[in-house]
């Protein structure tokens, strides 16, 4: 583990080195300097990151220069967007890797902001007045960060060409399903060839296109449906038919497993836990590319306490264990912490401007304070070295050593 020194210089040498992979995205050294500024108001210990505060931490007499970063000037969100997830490969990528998609929402007062409206969002728990912005993150043994990210506009915006307008919303920019959004993230993943194996996301995300295009990616998932979803088996000694609730329903008390999803805040995050397999399939069937034997499942927790379910549609190679599935789908609590820390300390719901770009840049230079973090933290705390075994010589007339 590296000393208080050590890390304080990696994290000035960090932040040097992200100021100068952004620097090219402006036309001026005073803008880029300015989104310097920004980026270390995102950093600082100031618990709001709202414009004045980020101006009072940059010396700044108002927030006009920050506010210009988010809505005045001319760059392009989306090149940051890609310097920040190859920033995260270069320093989290393992093949093993895990996407895990969500969403989250920004509260909101009024009807300006892009995309608001009243939609239910699991942050309040409710149905309110907010943003619905969806995310990928990047799990991997080294650290996890956000990827990629889309805001969600309600076909009451899209069906407005006039609000549309106003916000500043591109002209190619039409409805989506959050699902759809999903599927663009993960095929901009694939293109720049981020390593990863799996996908994991909760019910929003688990039916339709996503399955088909990781299928033809040749990657396997953990994706959550609901309960009455309809799963069929075929090719299986044991015959399963029936929606979710009603499959769970029939199993014995020894198709249960407790296993561990991970370690949690308050110790390990056990469940009891069922798989079945449906179907194998040839990988060949989806893409003449891929080769080998992939299995068709359904997953099901249940909580400990109060019996309660939750399913899970699966896609892996054959021979994958319970064990290996379960974990895929714990990966997905690190991007529900990713927007807790990124709300508390990065500021990622303090955007205060209204516009399509101004969400889109203020969201994507929160990534890049968080990503830079999530690199320090991996390079100051490496894993231990392996163990060698050490090399003994022995007589050949001599007992063998007890183990």
């Amino acid at each position: 583990m590296a000393s208080v020194e050590e890390t304080l210089g990696l994290w000035a040498a960090s932040l040097r080195e992200i100021k100068k992979r952004i620097r090219p995205l402006f036309t001026q050294e005073r803008v880029a300097r300015n989104a310097g500024l920004f980026l270390e108001g995102l950093l600082g210990d100031e618990q709001r990151k709202t414009g004045w505060m980020r101006a009072e931490a940059a010396g700044d007499p108002g927030p006009w220069r920050q506010q210009a970063i988010l809505g005045r000037r001319d760059w392009d969100a989306d090149a940051l967007r890609d310097i920040v997830r190859d920033y995260i490969i270069e320093h989290l990528a393992d093949d093993d890797a895990v996407l895990v998609i969500d969403e989250t929402g920004f509260l909101k007062q009024g009807k300006a902001s892009c995309g608001v409206a009243r939609q239910y969002t699991g942050s309040a728990g409710k149905i309110t007045n907010c943003q619905i912005g969806v995310f990928t993150s990047y799990v991997s043994c080294h650290g996890h960060a956000f990827i990629d990210r889309a805001l969600y506009l309600p076909k009451e915006w899209t069906d407005d060409p006039d609000r549309l307008e106003a916000a500043y919303v591109p002209a190619d920019v039409g409805f989506a399903t959050k699902p759809k959004l999903a599927t663009r993230m993960i095929a901009r993943a694939i293109a720049a060839f981020v390593p990863f194996r799996w996908v994991a996301g909760d019910t929003v995300y688990g039916v339709g296109d996503i399955e088909q295009q990781l299928r033809r990616a040749g990657k396997g998932y953990v994706l959550g449906v609901a309960a009455n979803h309809v799963f069929h088996s075929w090719g299986k000694k044991q015959a399963v038919g029936g929606s979710a609730a009603k499959i769970a329903q029939t199993l014995p008390k020894s198709a249960w497993r407790r296993l561990s999803a991970g370690e949690g805040t308050k110790g390990s995050r056990l469940h009891d836990w069922c798989y079945l397999e449906l179907a194998d399939l040839e990988a060949e069937e989806c893409n003449s590319a891929h080769q080998g034997l992939w299995t068709r499942g359904l997953l099901i927790r249940r909580h400990i306490a109060d019996g309660d379910l939750a399913f899970f549609t699966t896609w892996c190679p054959a021979g994958t264990s319970i064990e290996t599935l379960v974990a895929v789908e714990g990966h997905r609590w690190a991007i529900e912490d990713s927007f807790e820390t990124a709300k508390n300390e990065f500021g990622l719901d303090h955007n205060e401007s209204r516009s399509w770009h101004g969400w889109h840049r203020h969201v994507s230079l929160v990534m890049l304070a968080f990503a830079m973090m999530a690199a320090i933290r991996h390079r100051a705390n490496p894993p231990p070295p392996k163990k060698t075994k050490r090399q003994t010589t022995t007589k050949t007339n001599a007992s063998p050593r007890r183990h």
